[in-house]
């Protein structure tokens, strides 16, 4: 069946024609592992399993790709606040982030290579960009420049001028111009560093996509994906750096975002204080509500995430496994009933074909036509009895209760003691307590 996406190097939605069909590929930007992921972090890795089984479904090998950023300035200031080792930070979030993967019944990408294991990769990579002309050195530091790439700007549609307006752009005496971008830059004595031909230190965020590109796919391959933001710069300058390096007219031919989630209408961000960690659900709730509360809305869309779309997710999991049984045979799912996520990924058209089958199958009818379209998309994958214990798992405080772990979470944060208050939010999460720091007062609420 025809699968189409959109793409928004076209801004369109177009037919999805691989390069070859003995093989397709597909890039996906992984996580930086200076914190553990939040909700929003989730949505593009279920909504690139869906693609993924999707994929499979229609092409008899999918190498998709996803990548493990472990170094970075956010993951050495991260290490320096926490006074532990960027190893053991990486190592720790890493984990933590696999389990989250677990938690939301994503299947493994083909590769999940950490960028601290390529190095070697980058550097070759800046070597080929200095020697055709498109990077300089200066003062240790290797500057793609930007100039040298008359499609730059093509992905985000826009001209450099707007792109550099409406951007941070690093600021450095280093460079020729303001919007080139580093691919090398030195590192301290304390700081992880690698030998290089410009001194030790360590290449640039963008630089790493490029080169494991490169390794697990070629030079040019089928689908990049990511989240809505990392359009511009991060997936600008990956074009950038890699057709030039590469000598390639194309470096991905579609190129597939999510949009953000938002509470109250208001990005999830760590400035807006309205982080919500996916480790934090899991021992609280089923990761199939959560699975399920990302598909509630259009990739391409904005999703708020609430109590209400938590309950009306809970809900219809709950009716769904009163038809299930261990003995569920698995049988195939008709490309009629697929048909929404083939056009776009239309995940609600698709939950919609999967209420009109429980109907049916609460008659007793097409019961394993029911549940195995549900597993498709990573749904009903456990028993009953693992369904209802994590309702047996809730525990219930009172309001003078909460009151009272507030203050000292207050008094916490006022001897500046984030490690005790961070700990106070945790267990109140736990217990089904979500909190919110807006407006210098913390407002709280059920989950």
């Amino acid at each position: 069946m025809d699968i189409f996406l959109t793409n928004n190097l076209s801004n369109k939605k177009e037919l999805f024609t691989p390069k070859e069909k003995v093989n397709v590929g597909m890039y996906v930007c992984g996580p930086t592992v200076y914190d553990d992921p939040h909700i929003g972090n989730a949505r593009p890795l279920v909504i690139f399993d869906i693609l993924f089984k999707i994929l499979k479904n229609n092409f008899s090998k999918v190498t998709y790709v996803r990548n493990i950023t472990d170094i970075d300035d956010k993951i050495i200031k991260s290490s320096q606040e926490l006074k532990i080792s960027t190893k053991e930070l990486t190592e720790k979030v890493t984990s933590s982030f696999l389990k989250d993967c677990e938690f939301l019944n994503c299947e493994n990408p083909t590769h999940q290579p950490k960028a601290t294991e390529h190095i070697d990769l980058m550097i070759e990579m800046i070597n080929e960009l200095i020697k055709k002309g498109f990077a300089y050195e200066n003062k240790k530091h290797v500057y793609f420049e930007v100039k040298k790439f008359s499609d730059y700007g093509k992905l985000s549609n826009k001209n450099l001028e707007d792109l550099i307006a409406g951007s941070r752009i690093e600021i450095s005496e280093n460079k020729k111009n303001s919007e080139d971008f580093v691919l090398w830059k030195p590192s301290n004595n304390d700081e992880p560093g690698w030998d290089s031909p410009w001194g030790k230190g360590r290449p640039g965020w963008h630089l790493e996509c490029s080169a494991m590109s490169k390794k697990f796919l070629g030079n040019e391959f089928d689908i990049h994906g990511g989240g809505i933001d990392l359009i511009f710069p991060h997936h600008e300058n990956e074009i950038a750096q890699s057709r030039c390096a590469n000598d390639t007219k194309v470096f991905a031919n579609y190129w597939v975002h999510n949009a953000f989630i938002t509470m109250s209408n208001e990005k999830m961000a760590k400035s807006q204080g309205n982080i919500l960690k996916i480790k934090d659900f899991r021992n609280k709730i089923s990761g199939q509500i959560i699975r399920l509360a990302l598909m509630s809305a259009h990739y391409k869309q904005p999703l708020d995430w609430n109590d209400k779309l938590l309950r009306d997710c809970e809900n219809s999991l709950d009716k769904w496994y009163k038809v299930f049984s261990p003995n569920i045979q698995t049988v195939k799912v008709s490309d009629e009933i697929l048909k929404p996520l083939y056009e776009d990924l239309n995940t609600p058209g698709y939950i919609a074909n999967l209420h009109k089958l429980y109907e049916k199958a609460s008659k007793g009818e097409d019961v394993d036509l029911f549940i195995s379209a549900c597993k498709f998309i990573g749904l009903m994958n456990e028993n009953n009895e693992e369904w209802n214990d994590f309702k047996k798992r809730r525990i219930s405080l009172t309001d003078s209760e909460i009151e009272n772990m507030l203050s000292l979470r207050n008094k916490a944060r006022e001897n500046k003691d984030y490690k005790e208050a961070d700990r106070i939010r945790d267990d109140l999460l736990d217990k089904g307590v979500l909190i919110e720091d807006k407006d210098g007062k913390t407002i709280w609420k059920f989950k």
